[in-house]
C-alpha cells in the first residue's frame, strides 16, 4: 500500500520526468488529483455554498469512508 505525500509547495515542483521531485507523485497522478479537486471546486461555486468547510470536512469523510468499505468488501472476494 502506498503513502500519499502532499504537494510540498509550487516552489518546489518539477514537471520533468514522470515524478515530481518535490512530493514524488507521478505527474499523472498530480493532474488527477488537480481534475478532482477542480470538479469539487466547480460544484461548490455552481450552487454557491456559503459554508464550504462543511463542504469539504463532507468530501473528506465520506472519501475515508468509501475507501475503508471498499478494500473490506476486496478482502471479502
Amino acid at each position: 500500500m502506498a503513502t500519499f505525500t502532499p504537494c510540498t509547495g509550487k516552489d518546489n515542483c518539477t514537471v520533468d520526468g514522470t515524478h515530481c521531485k518535490g512530493c514524488a507523485r507521478s505527474h499523472k497522478e498530480i493532474l488527477r488529483t488537480r481534475w478532482l479537486l477542480d470538479s469539487a471546486v466547480n460544484l461548490a461555486l455552481e450552487y454557491n455554498y456559503e459554508n464550504v468547510e462543511d463542504y469539504a470536512d463532507y468530501l473528506a469523510a465520506k472519501i475515508v469512508k468509501f475507501v475503508a468499505h471498499r478494500r473490506e468488501q476486496e478482502k471479502l472476494s
